[in-house]
């Protein structure tokens, strides 16, 4: 059977299904082909179900030290209900998953369940684009489009010579369905993934190891703000080690301990622990939807794009993880609908990645935007800098997270904002209006104008902008 439509998208993830839905607000006819559950990667195995579990883990430590607010919980009142939590992010992620279903009988967007492969030309066509697309029954059906979307997102990618066998040593799709926590894991990769799930398990009382082959964790993240993630980290309880060199052969499984020997600066040591989580980031997944049919090229493992997600087939475009950008969901979902809006003709040129805002969900919450301070200086920006603690934020103090500060950088030829980091409480909730602020090109003491209620949060973001001219009020 052959189904002619406008555009074709592999893969439904929230790049994928984000581009659907632009293209039909647009009247034109929609596949998405996806071989598993519509929603991909971060509705079942990442944003969703992970920031469920964070929450989890917030309340139970927060009911730990209920005291400091003045309220008395007996220590042996609290009781970690594990399989309830699991419950609660099952329940979580089928909200959004019915509503997203909702969102495509909306729209008219068919969804076809099955492993879609590019073809080269053929009757169907003259040239590739066309996609055979195997159906859970063995059956074949092929889509011919105008236009064809890759959005096959990414996975979890391994250590050679460290096997993952979903019990001992895991990635984060497996850690995300444990049925029991163990009583302590060792972390290997300071990165996104990484500090999220450390700061997640120290919470619900595990021990927790984590190491980094690179001098700091989130070395991409602004080296102040990295600082700050340690020491709290660290003061929670968190073994952290750095700059260290693993021995994946070395890994051994005996007596219920995981154990693996690596070379850090102070020498030889052996990580022990009851189960490894591997999260040294992840590859696209090129593999399988037929690329070598087309005259795509790639560029290191992922598939090369211009500035629009043009492939080097012009009709093709890749969108998300599998073009090896930024991997954020909302940078995927903004990747879908700028391709769409390209091929309608919509020839305005994207926001490139400085506008991207990076959210990170460890208690405390890291939110950034732009250049880093290291960045800047390398770029050859002359810049000056406001920082402001949130220890001096009222709302943090009444909060009980006086964690963190608020830090914007600005060129001092231009006075335009070129980074904004948070750390803090609620620093992803409060990151939108850096972004604003970059999209607008605004200066320091335009923001800083802005009244910013009190008491929040946000007056840390206010303050720290008036601080890059020294007019700050709280400090």
């Amino acid at each position: 059977m052959t189904i002619q439509c406008d555009i074709a998208i592999i893969g439904g993830g929230i790049a994928g299904y984000t581009a659907a839905i632009r293209a039909a607000q647009a009247g034109k006819k929609v596949v998405i082909i996806e071989k598993e559950k519509l929603g991909g990667t971060c509705l079942h195995k990442g944003c969703i179900p992970s920031k469920s579990l964070l929450r989890s883990a917030e309340i139970y430590a927060t009911l730990l030290k209920a005291d400091t607010y003045g309220i008395k919980v007996a220590k042996d009142a609290v009781h970690l209900d594990f399989p309830g939590v699991q419950e609660r992010k099952i329940q979580t992620v089928e909200q959004l998953y019915k509503g997203l279903q909702y969102l495509m009988r909306k729209h008219e967007i068919t969804v076809m369940a099955g492993a879609g492969r590019v073809i080269g030309p053929s009757i169907f066509s003259p040239r590739s684009g066309s996609v055979a697309v195997e159906l859970a029954d063995g059956e074949m059906e092929t889509v011919v489009p105008q236009h064809l979307i890759i959005a096959t997102g990414s996975r979890p990618r391994t250590l050679p010579g460290l096997p993952i066998d979903s019990s001992q040593v895991m990635t984060s799709d497996d850690a995300l369905v444990m049925e029991q926590l163990p009583e302590s894991i060792l972390i290997i990769g300071g990165g996104v993934i990484g500090v999220e799930w450390a700061s997640m398990l120290i919470d619900f009382g595990v021990s927790v190891t984590l190491v980094e082959t690179a001098a700091r964790l989130l070395p991409g993240e602004d080296a102040e703000i990295s600082a700050e993630l340690t020491k709290q980290l660290r003061k929670r309880g968190v073994r952290i080690l750095t700059g260290i060199q693993l021995k994946p052969e070395t890994y051994a499984y005996q007596e219920g301990q995981a154990s693996l020997e690596a070379d850090t600066a102070d020498g030889h040591v052996i990580l022990t622990a009851e189960k490894l989580l591997v999260s040294v980031g992840r590859q696209a997944n090129i593999e399988g939807i037929g690329l070598e049919n087309t005259d795509i090229q790639l560029n290191r493992d992922v598939i090369r794009v211009n500035s629009h997600f043009q492939t080097t087939e012009p009709h093709i475009y890749a969108i998300g993880d599998v073009n090896g950008g930024l991997q954020l969901a909302h940078a995927a979902a903004h990747e879908g609908m700028t391709a769409v809006d390209h091929l309608l003709g919509n020839k305005q040129t994207p926001p490139g990645h400085v506008q991207i805002p990076r959210a990170i969900y460890t208690s405390p919450e890291i939110g950034s935007i732009g250049l880093t301070e290291e960045e800047a200086r390398r770029e050859g920006h002359d810049i000056k800098i406001g920082k402001i603690p949130f220890q001096a934020i009222g709302k943090a103090l009444i909060l009980g997270h006086p964690e963190g500060f608020a830090k914007v950088i600005a060129d001092k030829k231009t006075n335009d904002i070129i980074g904004v980091h948070l750390v803090g409480p609620h620093a992803t909730d409060l990151l939108s209006e850096a972004s604003l602020a970059l999209l607008m090109n605004a200066a320091p003491w335009e923001v800083g104008q802005v009244i910013h209620p009190h008491p929040t949060l946000s007056e840390a973001l206010g303050e720290a902008m008036l601080a890059v001219d020294g007019k700050a009020a709280v400090i």
